[in-house]
């Protein structure tokens, strides 16, 4: 079989031979790959996830009617209050910042969903994520940062697994959103101009500690701002109202620290229901210890890796330390980093390709 009968996704068929599943959330980006496959000939078939009681499904229903394919919901909404808005509320108790998309797309979106492709004997699932996909040595696929580094979402899919990575394609991988944006208006999308999502969906006026009292009342209890050398400098609001790293709005006031120099949140304890603050310099960690890891390269000693803690970063080198048989990792920067939070993903990569990590469970400094 020649390299000229191989179709854009990878299949040594016509596209008109070849089932694909898009994953439809009613944004430009899932929209236009829809449309692009449907226009290249393939049997396209969207689905698209009902998560939310008042979320409507209506902008990837009018999409497809206007493609003429088919598109089907899958009503997920218990589980997706259970293992992810609940999840979330808990880790936020414990003092954590989530992600919830990472937990997400490990779980509902990427398996519930991939089951439902493989139960319509899809050739693969088809999202709009700008990630690059490409095909190792050995056969199976592997992950690269997007093209676009604003846009790279390669964070947020470091929890999945080798067989959900060989079934899935990103045909964005390479665009910028300027160019996604401009195949819409070419394709006629009523999405074309449809502003992106900024907030986690379930929480979309980002009052997120409004979210965890509502399921929580109990997490809004006050408490004490303590400076990190035992003085009581002022009173909390809840622990679930900051995140390691804040400045403002800890209201307090001045000639806590010399000079009156700003003070950050170093630590939450929500054990003693205590906020600690402390200078900046003290938020420096140069250790991550992280636990359930997920690896998508084969690494057993030690490796120079770039890193990033938060999805919009840029990638900073470190080196990475495997416990294959507890499944933890511990990764020592090359500097020490300011803001880094619990409950966060360390996503580790070799050059361009992401090679996996784990969630932060604890940070230290060590030089």
């Amino acid at each position: 079989m020649t390299d000229s009968t191989i179709n854009s996704l990878g299949f040594a068929k016509p596209p008109e031979q070849t089932r694909v599943v898009v994953a439809m959330s009613g944004g430009v980006d899932s929209s236009v790959c829809a449309a692009m496959l449907h226009e290249q000939g393939y049997e396209v078939i969207g689905v698209t996830l009902q998560l939310l009681p008042k979320k409507s499904t209506q902008d990837a229903q009018n999409v497809a009617k206007a493609l003429g394919i088919p598109l089907h919901i899958i009503n997920r909404e218990e589980r997706f209050k259970s293992e992810i808005i609940e999840a979330f509320a808990n880790s936020y108790l414990r003092g954590e910042t989530p992600i919830p998309c990472a937990h997400c797309n490990q779980t509902i979106k990427f398996g519930d969903m991939l089951d439902f492709a493989r139960s319509l004997n899809a050739d693969c699932m088809v999202t709009g994520h700008y990630v690059r996909r490409e095909i190792g040595k050995t056969g199976h696929a592997y992950l690269m940062r997007g093209a676009d580094a604003i846009k790279d979402q390669s964070y947020f899919l470091f929890a999945i697994s080798q067989d959900q990575i060989d079934y899935l394609r990103f045909p964005l991988g390479m665009w910028s959103k300027n160019e996604t944006r401009k195949q819409a208006r070419r394709l006629g999308l009523i999405t074309a101009e449809k502003t992106d999502s900024q907030d986690i969906c379930f929480v979309p006026d980002g009052d997120y500690a409004g979210l965890v009292k509502s399921l929580h009342p109990e997490a809004g209890k006050p408490g004490k701002i303590v400076h990190i050398d035992g003085r009581e400098v002022g009173e909390h609001k809840g622990i679930i109202h900051y995140t390691i790293g804040q400045r403002k709005g800890l209201g307090i006031g001045g000639g806590v620290s010399e000079n009156n120099s700003p003070l950050y949140v170093i630590e939450l304890k929500p054990e003693e229901n205590q906020v600690i603050v402390g200078p900046k310099e003290a938020l420096a960690r140069d250790t991550l210890h992280i636990k359930d890891c997920n690896w998508l390269a084969d690494i057993t000693e030690e490796t120079q890796i770039m890193l990033k803690f938060r999805s919009v970063m840029k990638p900073t080198p470190a080196l990475l330390q495997i416990d294959e048989q507890s499944g933890t990792a511990e990764i020592h920067l090359k500097t020490p980093q300011y803001g880094i939070a619990t409950g966060q993903a360390a996503v580790c990569y070799i050059d361009e390709r992401m090679i996996g990590g784990g969630w932060i469970n604890r940070t230290s400094r060590k030089k």
